[in-house]
């Protein structure tokens, strides 16, 4: 019998005993973040405890909110560039303030404490150039932190503290997730051109109790490539339907 053979289904990982789920950074990422998570709660299969940097943050952050799955992506699906694109003088391109009050809309909690699974976001503290997790206190200014793309957003003030995107310094955007604790974490693949070839933020989390799913050749989106997000959301949700049929191997299953 193959290693293979042998090997658990990802279904059959995930029903096994309660999870967290990790969501990576990833640019616009949040489509195929929201096709996978569309699957998991298709078929109830619900996590105990959410975390994320950037795309990540942005989803996990609304799931956990009450928001369901296919509302999410509604949501980011009709989303236009104009509703986020506001130029103004400042340490980015745009301001934030239209991107503020999209994820105003889209919650459904104005604060952490008030979210149906406990949630913590990695923003980049530029003071002091390491990873905050941030888990209590306003959640949309949270995300809009860990969101925030150097060059193209302006900083996020969290008090006296400028605040940047949480993939800086922990792309797997799993910081905010205890030692030990059993982890599914979906890892989307960089393309980005300043990553090192061999940096450990390309590679799936080494790590224990933990089964990274790894989704290929997703399409690209970007401010201007907004359309190809509906792709990007379907075919993450057809390759999870996949994964949880396939083993999980040496820590990973990928499609």
């Amino acid at each position: 019998m193959t290693q293979s053979e042998q090997a658990p289904s990802l279904r059959e990982w995930l029903q096994r005993d309660s999870f967290a789920l990790g969501l990576s950074s990833g640019f616009f990422g949040f489509f195929a973040h929201c096709g996978m998570i569309s699957v998991l709660e298709e078929e109830k299969l619900f996590p105990v405890k959410l975390a994320g940097s950037s795309a990540g943050a942005l989803v996990a952050g609304a799931w956990a909110s009450g928001v369901d799955a296919r509302e999410i992506t509604a949501v980011l699906l009709r989303m236009k560039r104009e509703d986020f694109w506001d130029p103004f003088i400042g340490l980015g391109l745009l301001r934030g303030r239209r991107f503020r009050k999209k994820l105003e809309s889209l919650l459904g909690v104005d604060d952490f404490k008030e979210c149906r699974w406990p949630l913590a976001v990695s923003t980049f503290d530029l003071l002091t150039r390491s990873t905050r997790v941030i888990d209590s206190g306003s959640l949309a200014k949270a995300i809009h932190a860990a969101c925030a793309v150097p060059l193209m957003f302006q900083p996020v003030w969290m008090g006296l503290r400028p605040q940047f995107d949480g993939g800086l310094a922990d792309r797997h955007g799993i910081a905010g997730i205890e030692d030990g604790q059993r982890l599914f974490y979906h890892h989307l693949s960089s393309r980005s051109p300043w990553r090192r070839k061999n940096s450990p933020a390309l590679r799936p989390p080494d790590r224990a109790n933990t089964v990274s799913l790894i989704i290929e050749g997703l399409p690209r989106v970007g401010p201007f490539r907004l359309p190809n997000g509906k792709d990007a959301y379907q075919k993450a949700r057809r390759a999870t339907r996949q994964a949880l049929d396939s083993p999980v191997v040496d820590g990973i299953t990928r499609v």
